[in-house]
Order: C-alpha cells, then sequence, then structure tokens
C-alpha cells in the first residue's frame, strides 16, 4: 500500500477537467438506462442543494457526512431531506423522506465549506428512510472491502449542468490509498459529494467509496477523494441500531465540493 501525501495544490476557481473526461460521461436518459442503477439517487435537502447517495439496505442510503450539513456547518433535520431513487427529469422511481441522520462520529463540519484531508475519511453518513424500499423497485448495493490501487472503478453521479439525470463514468482508476483515503482520476463536480465509487465483483458491482472533495496531486492532475468503507459503514450501522451521539459541528481546515447549487463562490477542493 502506498502512503498518500498530502501535498495538494489549491484551487480557487470552477471545476474544470479535460474534454476527453467529459466525454466519457454517459448519460442515463432514460428508464431502460436505470436498470441495475435504480439503488443510486438524488439527495435533496430542502433550501440546501442537492446530493448523489445510494441505497445500501432497504431503508438506509449512503452519501458525504457534508450534504446533511446546512451553510452554517448546522446539522439538517432529517425530515427536510428526500432520497429520490432513479431521479430522471422530474421524476423518481421511488422516494422516501428521510428520518434519521448518522454521521461518522469522528467527522466535524465548517461554516466555510472547507475540508481537510484529515476529515476525509470521516466524510460519511447514513441515513434512515422513513419507510423501506422494497427490492422489487431497487436493490440496496453492498460494500467492497478490499480496494487494490490501479483497480478500475467507475462513478455514477448528479452534478451541475446535469442534475436532472445520472451521468455515468464507465472508466477511471484508484490511483493512491492510505489513511483510510483513496484518489481517483474519476470526473466529479458540484452535487457528485455522496456519489457511490463502484468497482466491480464477479457479475456484480460493489460501492468501494463515495465522493468526498476533489483537488489537483503534486502532478498537477485533477483527482477526486473518497475514503474506505467497511469498518465506518459497520460502525455507522450499529449506531443506527443501537443509538447515536452528539455530532461535533467545530471548523476544520480546507475545502470540499459544493452540495448541489448550495453557493456560487466556487468550487470545494482540498488543500494542505
Amino acid at each position: 500500500m502506498r502512503v498518500l501525501g498530502c501535498l495538494f495544490s489549491v484551487i480557487l476557481s470552477v471545476i474544470t477537467q479535460p474534454l476527453a473526461a467529459e466525454e466519457r460521461l454517459q448519460p442515463l436518459l432514460r428508464r431502460g438506462d436505470l436498470l441495475g442503477w435504480e439503488a443510486i439517487g438524488r439527495l435533496d435537502a430542502a433550501g440546501a442543494g442537492f446530493c448523489t447517495a445510494a441505497l445500501i439496505a432497504p431503508d438506509q442510503v449512503l452519501t458525504a457526512a457534508h450534504c446533511v450539513f446546512d451553510a452554517n456547518g448546522r446539522l439538517l433535520p432529517a425530515d427536510q431531506i428526500m432520497f429520490r431513487a432513479g431521479y430522471v427529469e422530474g421524476q423518481s422511481l421511488t422516494e422516501r423522506q428521510v428520518n434519521r441522520i448518522v454521521v461518522d462520529a469522528g467527522y466535524q463540519d465548517s461554516a466555510d465549506g472547507k475540508i481537510s484531508t484529515k476529515m476525509i475519511p470521516h466524510d460519511v453518513a447514513l441515513l434512515r428512510l422513513a419507510s423501506p424500499i422494497s427490492s422489487s423497485e431497487a436493490d440496496p448495493f453492498a460494500i467492497h472491502v478490499d480496494p487494490q490501487e490501479g483497480e478500475k472503478v467507475s462513478v455514477l453521479s448528479y452534478g451541475r449542468g446535469r442534475s436532472e439525470h445520472l451521468s455515468w463514468q464507465r472508466d477511471c482508476s484508484i490511483l493512491e490509498r492510505g489513511w483510510g483515503m483513496l484518489t481517483f482520476d474519476c470526473n466529479v463536480t458540484f452535487g457528485s459529494s455522496g456519489a457511490p465509487v463502484f468497482v466491480r465483483y464477479g457479475n456484480r458491482v460493489r460501492i468501494l467509496s463515495v465522493v468526498s472533495a476533489t483537488g489537483d496531486n503534486p502532478e498537477g492532475q485533477k483527482v477526486s477523494f473518497g475514503m474506505e468503507l467497511p469498518e465506518v459503514v459497520a460502525e455507522l450501522k450499529r449506531r443506527m441500531r443501537v443509538g447515536d451521539r452528539p455530532v461535533a459541528q467545530a471548523p476544520a481546515g480546507v475545502k470540499r465540493i459544493q452540495i448541489g447549487t448550495r453557493s456560487t463562490s466556487g468550487a470545494k477542493f482540498v488543500r494542505p
């Protein structure tokens, strides 16, 4: 395992990607395009924009922790968040209101839209739905347990300029792994926070990570960041069953991917 360095550049402009990366995005515009991806949805927070999320149990969805905090760094009320599975052009395959939020105990949100590299491994939230989604509507995804550098992955997400349908990047890679954090060369933008990063396991796919942030690596390559999930998700599920603890809300140090259209001040990125 190669240890991930912290020499990330500060970027103050909106997210841009080479044309070639944009061309690799496949829009899923029709119901038939969603076959196998029904458990991915848009997570809409009243007055706070949107993120991407994925069903991992009939009544639980996984997303980035910063998606469930408002612009002042306060945890959003659960009943203000809606999960819209298979959302396309104003219609969903099914929808559920959220009734409980459990955030990784190590996560600390800030009111300045920033996140540190130390915080990325903790940028995970598990949301309980008001009622389960049946397997006939959407089949939950399992969590992958053994990520490897160089392994091919794919990402499905909503985002700025493509908020009304999922976009699928079929082929990107794990660049680095270390300190509970994963670096990818995947194409992400506003609203991609919480998007599932998939790896193929036999004839199925499993969730390897969720998108947390983006930035430049030491070579100047645009990269995205996620976290290793097995232990984090296991603990979130345990807390969902037996009880929760208060969520810390102290300032953090560096920038994250912005939630949907919450702000027009520019993109959220990672720096040391």
